[in-house]
This record gives C-alpha cells, sequence and structure tokens, in this order.
C-alpha cells in the first residue's frame, strides 16, 4: 500500500509543469504542439501522452564573439551583445519552424551575416568612433527583417568591445597625440596674439596721453609754471640760491 501510495505521488509529481512569470509553455501531446501558449502558473497534463514545452519571453542577452571584416580589408576582432525577446503569441510557430535551439539555428547565424555585411561598409577606425551607432543599428534593423516575421524582436545590439590590429591602433594614438599638439598650439597662439592686442592697446593709449600732455605745455603755460615755482621757492624761510638759463627772470620777494 505505501509503495502504491508513492507511485500514485510520483507519478502526480510528474503531470504538474510550474510556468513562470517570464515564460510561457504549450503543450505537446503525441508529438504534436495543441492549444494557445499559456502563462504563468501550474498545469497539470497526463506524463503518458503529453507535456509542456516551456520558452523564455523575457528579454535574452546573447554575447558572441567573432572577426569582423572591415572595408580597407582588415580583421577586427568584436565582442557583441544581441538583446532579443521572443513574440509569445508566436511561440507555436518558433517551435515549429526553428525548435527550441533558436539561438543556435537562427539568431546567431543571421547576426553573423548581418555584421559581416554592415562592418565591410565601414573603416576599422570608425568602429571606435560614434559611427559605432550606426553600425549597431543598421545590423538591429538588418536582423529584423529577417526574423521579425519568425516571432523575434531585436531590442538592440551593443557592440562592447574592438580590438584593431597593432598597426592601426599606434596610427590611431598618433594621430590623436598629432591633433591634441595642434590644438595646444592654435592655443598658445592665440594666447600670444591676445597679448599682443593687449601691449599695442596699452602703448597706443600711453602715446596718446603723451600727445595730449605735450601738446597742452604751451610758452605761456611753462611760463606760469615757473612762476609760480620759484615763488614758492621765495616764500621758504630758507636761505637759496636759484639758478635760471635766463630765459625767464625769478621774482625773488625777500632775500636772506
Amino acid at each position: 500500500m505505501r509503495i502504491l501510495s508513492l507511485v500514485l505521488l510520483a507519478a502526480l509529481m510528474s503531470s504538474c509543469v510550474v510556468i513562470r512569470q517570464d515564460e510561457v509553455a504549450i503543450k505537446r501531446r503525441f508529438g504534436k504542439l495543441v492549444g494557445k501558449p499559456v502563462s504563468e502558473g501550474a498545469r497539470f497534463f497526463n506524463p503518458f501522452f503529453a507535456t509542456y514545452l516551456r520558452v523564455p519571453v523575457r528579454n535574452i542577452n546573447l554575447e558572441i564573439s567573432l572577426d569582423i571584416p572591415s572595408q580597407e580589408g582588415l580583421t577586427i576582432r568584436s565582442e557583441v551583445s544581441i538583446l532579443y525577446r521572443l513574440d509569445p503569441n508566436k511561440v507555436p510557430q518558433i517551435l515549429r519552424e526553428v525548435g527550441k535551439n533558436f539561438e543556435e539555428n537562427l539568431i546567431s547565424p543571421v547576426f553573423r551575416s548581418a555584421l559581416a555585411d554592415v562592418s565591410a561598409r565601414f573603416l576599422a577606425k570608425d568602429m571606435h568612433t560614434i559611427k559605432r551607432a550606426a553600425i549597431e543599428e543598421e545590423v538591429k534593423v538588418q536582423m529584423m527583417n529577417i526574423v521579425k516575421d519568425k516571432g523575434f524582436i531585436i531590442e538592440s545590439v551593443l557592440m562592447k568591445r574592438i580590438v584593431l590590429p597593432p598597426s592601426l591602433s599606434r596610427a590611431i594614438e598618433e594621430k590623436l597625440s598629432a591633433e591634441q599638439d595642434a590644438q595646444r598650439m592654435e592655443f598658445v597662439l592665440q594666447r600670444e596674439k591676445q597679448e599682443a592686442e593687449r601691449k599695442r592697446i596699452e602703448a597706443a593709449g600711453i602715446s596718446e596721453s603723451q600727445k595730449l600732455l605735450s601738446e597742452g605745455l604751451t610758452k605761456d603755460v611753462l611760463k606760469f609754471r615757473a612762476i609760480e615755482a620759484y615763488r614758492e621757492l621765495s616764500q621758504s624761510p630758507n636761505s637759496k640760491v636759484i639758478i635760471t638759463s635766463g630765459g625767464q627772470v625769478p621774482f625773488l620777494l625777500d632775500q636772506k
């Protein structure tokens, strides 16, 4: 009796499948898919005649490392992530036409072909610039044109790592270094030009000031200033001797 109970319990457990929140499942009876995909929860079935095939419908990250060609014929080592998901309503079609190994049978081959086709139209150096985003978008569009009707949705293609040939890497580094040196020299020249302009303006201001001063010092003004200077000297209580060129006569009011 105990053995029979254990057998019945094992049969009951083997006839139940639990579908998680990120999955859908479809029943297969006598090798044929029947019914529509079902979502999360527990489902019971006759283990002798049927089973449930579970398929993930969450976003899947497929990482692939491969060598890709460039426009100039170089071989570039790359590491790429493909984010994709399955259309839940097309799971029966996917299982019939592609099978459960859809990554090996469809996604990976389509991606490799699309990336090789797109990368061959770009220079190797473009894969290290903002053109990388254009490459990713073109690969995504090309893949979607093939896999969309089969029940797959490509969310994004991300080129995580690009390894250029050593000679090309050195050439790019030297070019960037030369561009930085040129920018630095341009900054120095601009600064020197600004300093030269400042000095020119300063010199022009001094020259204009001296010109105005010299124009204001007429003979009458100079004579008047000399008279005032002699007058101040004459009012001093100290003994003094004033020597002039004779052109202007001092007025000495007192002499001690």
